[in-house]
């Protein structure tokens, strides 16, 4: 594994720090944990940031991987950085979990990309509000949400959730209306691009085979 592995550390760094395109559609952006023993032999979790972009002609590129203690918007500020000086001028649409002070991170360094919160992870935080009995019920009504043709409607259907459950899970609701603006990119788009940008299933799925 040693000698294998001096051989290709060359290749593996001129790739992590290769040139990139000028425009990118799409860039999903995420991080996956795992176990590491360090230099000690002391087992640390560690946290690698995957950039995974969808280029002008449709097709998956692995912008780059970065290794950091744990996931923070300070260190995917690091990695933007990096991509503006590879060469990427702007992002269309960053597709992201819902890590606190990430979209601002993204703007910064690119002013004028969208942002898209994953709104399957957005289901998932929601669901920690509400009661087990309630679920299945709630999910119902919340699905006329994000399902919605339109914005409008989608709103009109938050409006009617809220008032069937903001008394006993206010704060399943005020997430939604807090992160409406990062949430609700994906209905400017027509299905086939919403289908690609409203979850981050994308570098997910490439997650999973680095973990096999």
């Amino acid at each position: 594994v040693s000698n294998i592995t001096d051989k290709i550390v060359v290749l593996a760094e001129q790739w992590q720090s290769r040139p990139l395109e000028k425009i990118y559609p799409i860039v999903f952006f995420d991080a996956i944990h795992y176990k590491v023993r360090d230099e000690s032999k002391k087992v640390i979790s560690k946290a690698a940031y995957t950039c995974l972009a969808v280029d002008i002609e449709g097709h998956k590129d692995l912008l780059g991987l970065w290794v950091g203690e744990a996931e923070g918007s300070n260190f995917w500020l690091n990695v933007l950085t990096e991509l503006k000086n590879r060469g990427v001028e702007d992002i269309f649409i960053a597709s992201i979990d819902g890590l606190k002070g990430f979209p601002e991170a993204i703007n910064s360094v690119f002013p004028k990309a969208e942002i898209q919160l994953c709104v399957i992870h957005q289901i998932r935080n929601t669901l920690k509000y509400v009661a087990s009995k309630d679920q299945k019920k709630f999910m119902i009504e919340l699905k006329e949400v994000y399902k919605a043709p339109t914005e409008e409607a989608a709103l009109f259907s938050l409006d009617i959730l809220e008032n069937n459950w903001a008394k006993k899970y206010s704060l399943a609701i005020k997430s939604w209306r807090n992160n409406w603006n990062n949430l609700a990119t994906f209905f400017k788009y027509p299905q086939e691009i919403r289908t690609v940008i409203y979850t981050t299933n994308a570098v997910e799925s490439v997650h999973r085979q680095f973990r096999k």
